[in-house]
Formats: structure tokens, C-alpha cells, sequence
């Protein structure tokens, strides 16, 4: 490094933050949770310089599986940025008026100050920090040294604020929580003096980083949840409750572990068919993130539906006379519930129904590998939240109410193997395929269940009396309707499984509204 005085430098006050009682928190650099320093420090910098030295992982899904994802922040949204830079230069309400308006000049007495008060969150990388197989340059880092009385000093790289400055390996600072403000100084410059408040962590893991931007963003006031979801493996602090005894938050988790399973395994009928990150215009991934995992918290990973209800998630509930937990893994889980995805549509792409016709149109040859639309087309319940739900629940009361004839509970102590999690639901997918009881069982729903028509609302061919019946299966009320409607199509069959529908719509309540 070369001398402090040829670098600029900002002076800072380090905030010490540290409770006795955080020594006791487990820490562990291996699952990027290795204990952070214990202080973080205030200063004031210029919003266009903190934009040259700053730069921002997003969450993305072209990755393997959500844990496999470095990045905390949701994606940029521009038009929030510019209008965030409206603000900054004409303050409220003239940044919000619409663009005729804001060319007249009759409105410009409405222009006010558009101040940012509140602190951009900020990591700064320690000298050799790796992103994404890249170390950071000795000339890039940006150093923090503590003075005395709790005042620092933050040096700039050198040669910053000489023309056009430009990191040579990585940016040295990371955004945590602010980049759409900090976005909105891009483009010409703003004439005169803003500087920003920032918040510096310094090295800072990126666990705890996702636990930030969690607890700024998406504890205290409503954001897109599927990004709330897919932070959950940089969120734990502690490893799964196998026997779900724990708060709603590790049962949260545990659904997205398997969300996150479903559509990343090759195998899966829903592999990259989620809409991991919540985003709008996703062709093909109508159904969020979010809506999976409020769905497994609805079936197989609730613990009970109510007091007087005896039928609760095949996953997270007492089951059967022996009345225990089933220990399943999650990747025995996930394997599961893949299977009956892949037999379900197996069993639609198999069918002649009028309703599976009607869906595919002009696709006259369907193949189990590739995309029938019976199956995930458009206008199609199992490609909408609410069609997702059911399915879950239904299969999840089946085998729930038949789990000991089945001999679920004797079922758990098998060996996974496997030298990744991939290969391991794949053994394990195999495996219950091998199990006589339960893939017969899955077959016979999954057979039934190709006959229901899942056509929605939306769906043309529909007569009006089909068209008004599914339109009620919209909104919050729909999803107990649509639940009794596929119900009563099972118990309406032969068998086992016409018995088990007929006793869960008993044990529900349905039976009264026949």
C-alpha cells in the first residue's frame, strides 16, 4: 500500500454492538456464519463515489439450488431507481406527478428538497476476499483504521477520485441494503453536494448479510416473499428440527429446502417450472416460490388443520397409531414428492380426456418427457396456486389417513446414498418406486386424479355452467371448494382410495355440505 496521504480518506465513527450473551451463539465459517467483528461504522461519502466502489450480487436462478446462490439482493428494478433520482432532484409530490405534468410549468411550485436520511447498509471486503472465483486486488481494497475514542479513518483505493476510477478485480464494497437509491445516481451527474449515510460491516459473511437484508426488508413490512423463501438457507442459524416441533420459521424452511429440491432436480416435473424469485412475465413458472411453500405448510408440512381435525401433514405431525413423528429426511421427502409428480403426470399424459384434449389443442402427439400441456399449460389448475395447494393436500390426506396400512413409519430407516444431494433424491426417488405398497397406493391417486377436469376458469371450450363453477375456485374461499371438488371426484372411484377419500371428507366436514 502506499502512504495513507496519497489516498482520500473519510472519517468515520466505529459503533460498538456486542451483548455477552452473543458469545454463546454458535458460530460457523463453513456454512458462512463465522463470527463477524463487533462493531460497524458510520460515515458520510459521496452517492456517486459509493457507486463507483460499490457493486451488488442479486439472487438469480441460474444456479444449482438456492444455497448455491451468493447473492442478497432482488433484482434492480430501473424504473424504481430513476424515480428515486426524480425524488433526490425535485422532492415529493413532483417526482410522482405524470410526465405531462411534470413538462408544464405549472407545477413547479411543488418541487421540494428530496432528501435520503437513511443509511445505505454496505459490507466492506477484507484484502484477499474471493466472489465468485475472483480475489480482490491489493490496489482495490478499501481500509478502515482505527483512531482513538472511537473515531476511524476510511482510505480510499489509491488513485480514487482522479477521473474515472475503476476497480481491476472486484468492487471493494458490497451493497446489503440500498442499491436502488444508490442506482439512482447512475447517468449525469447531479450538480452540487449529496452524500449519503452509510452503515459499513467490515468482512462481514454472507449469511449474516442475507440476515440484514432479512431483518431490514422483510421483517418489519411486506416485501415479494418468494424472496423472503429463497434467502432461508443463508438464513439458518441452527440445523433443521427433524420432528417439527420447532417455530413456523423451521417449517418454513424445511418447505423451501424442498421447493428449492423440486426445481432444481433434473428429474423433478417441476424442474425450473418455479417461479423461484417471485418475478413477473415468467413464461412457463406461473407459480411462485412463495405460493409452494404456503402450499407444503397447508399439506405435508403442517403439524395439525385444527383442534377438532385429526388429519395433519404427512411430514410434520404426529401420524398413525403409533402416533410419531415420520422421520423422513428432506431429501426423502423431496424424492417423495417427486415421485408423485412424475407419476401424476405420467398418468395425464397417458389420458383421453376431453378436458386433457381441450388443454393440449393443436399438440397432437404428447411424450412423458417432454411438455403436455395437459400438464403445464396454460389455463391449467396444476400450473396455478391454487390447483398446486390441492393436489398437495389431497395426496398429503390420502396417504395420511392410510399411513399405517402402508407401513409409512417402517419405511424411514433406509440408507441415502448418493455423493450429491442430486444423486441422493434421485437413489431415493428409485427407491420408493421399488416400494410395493406405497407406489401402488400413488398410482391409484394419481390414475383417478388424471380424470378430474383441471382446466380453470380461463380455459376456452368450458360451457357456462363449468365456467362459473371454476371461477369460484378464485380467492381464498376457493381453495377449500376445489379441495372438496377433487375429494369427492376420488371418493366418487373404486378401492382404497375411494374408502380414504370418503374418510377424510368425513373427518373435514365436508360431509355435511353434501
Amino acid at each position: 500500500m502506499r502512504p495513507t496521504e496519497d489516498r482520500r480518506s473519510l472519517p468515520a465513527i466505529k459503533v460498538k454492538q456486542w451483548i455477552d450473551g452473543w458469545d454463546q451463539i454458535v458460530w460457523n465459517p463453513d456454512e458462512r456464519r463465522a463470527e463477524p467483528p463487533h462493531w460497524f461504522y458510520q460515515f458520510s461519502i459521496s452517492a456517486k463515489h459509493l457507486r463507483a466502489l460499490s457493486g451488488v450480487y442479486r439472487r438469480t436462478t441460474n444456479r444449482t439450488s438456492a444455497a448455491d446462490d451468493l447473492g442478497i439482493q432482488r433484482r434492480h428494478e430501473v424504473e424504481r431507481s430513476r424515480e428515486i433520482r426524480r425524488f433526490v432532484q425535485y422532492g415529493y409530490p413532483w417526482s410522482n406527478l405524470r410526465q405531462a405534468q411534470r413538462d408544464s410549468a405549472d407545477f413547479n411550485d411543488l418541487r421540494q428538497p428530496g432528501w435520503l436520511p437513511t443509511a445505505i447498509v454496505v459490507n466492506v471486503l477484507a484484502p484477499g476476499t474471493e466472489r465468485n472465483g475472483t480475489h480482490i486486488q491489493s490496489e482495490d481494497v478499501v481500509e478502515i483504521r482505527d483512531g482513538d475514542d472511537s473515531h476511524s479513518c476510511v482510505l480510499l483505493p489509491l488513485g480514487f477520485g482522479h477521473g474515472d476510477w475503476r476497480h481491476h478485480s472486484i468492487p471493494p464494497i458490497e451493497v446489503i441494503d440500498g442499491q436502488h437509491r444508490l442506482w439512482a445516481f447512475d447517468g449525469p451527474r447531479l450538480l452540487g453536494d449529496f452524500e449519503v449515510p452509510v452503515v459499513a460491516f467490515l468482512d462481514l459473511d454472507l449469511s449474516w448479510q442475507a440476515y440484514l437484508f432479512y431483518t431490514i426488508n422483510i421483517k418489519p413490512k411486506r416485501i415479494n416473499p418468494s424472496i423472503a423463501f429463497d434467502l432461508y438457507p443463508l438464513l439458518r442459524t441452527q440445523e433443521w428440527l427433524n420432528k417439527f416441533e420447532g417455530p413456523t420459521i423451521y417449517r418454513e424452511s424445511r418447505a423451501q429446502e424442498i421447493v428449492d429440491l423440486l426445481w432444481s432436480h433434473p428429474q423433478s416435473p417441476w424442474h425450473r417450472r418455479i417461479n423461484m424469485l417471485g418475478e413477473s412475465g415468467s413464461k412457463g413458472r406461473t407459480v411462485t416460490q412463495s405460493a409452494w411453500v404456503r402450499s407444503l405448510l397447508a399439506s405435508f408440512v403442517k403439524r395439525w388443520e385444527g383442534q377438532r381435525v385429526t388429519i395433519g401433514g404427512l411430514f410434520g405431525s404426529v401420524l398413525g397409531s403409533h402416533r410419531a413423528v415420520l422421520p423422513w429426511t428432506r431429501l426423502q421427502q423431496a424424492a417423495f414428492l417427486i415421485l408423485m409428480g412424475k407419476e401424476l403426470k405420467a398418468a395425464i399424459c397417458a389420458s383421453d380426456e376431453a378436458w386433457a384434449k381441450s388443454l393440449r389443442g393443436e399438440q397432437t402427439e404428447v411424450d412423458a418427457e417432454e411438455d403436455d400441456l395437459a400438464f403445464v399449460g396454460p389455463n391449467n389448475l396444476l400450473n396455478q396456486d391454487q390447483g398446486v395447494r390441492v393436489l398437495l393436500q389431497v395426496v398429503n390426506d390420502l396417504y395420511f389417513v392410510r399411513s399405517d396400512d402402508l407401513g409409512l413409519l417402517e419405511l424411514a430407516d433406509v440408507e441415502e446414498e448418493g455423493e450429491t444431494e442430486i444423486e441422493v433424491v434421485t437413489n431415493m426417488t428409485d427407491w420408493f418406486g421399488r416400494q410395493i405398497a406405497v407406489i401402488g397406493f400413488l398410482r391409484k391417486i394419481t390414475e383417478r386424479l388424471a380424470t378430474f377436469d383441471w382446466r380453470s376458469s380461463q380455459a376456452p371450450g368450458l360451457t357456462e355452467s363449468e365456467r362459473t363453477l371454476k371461477a369460484g375456485f378464485r380467492g381464498s374461499g376457493g381453495y377449500r371448494d376445489l379441495r372438496e371438488h377433487v375429494l369427492r371426484h376420488v371418493a366418487a372411484g373404486t378401492g382404497g382410495i375411494a374408502c380414504a377419500a370418503t374418510y377424510v371428507l368425513r373427518q373435514l366436514g365436508y360431509e355435511d355440505r353434501a
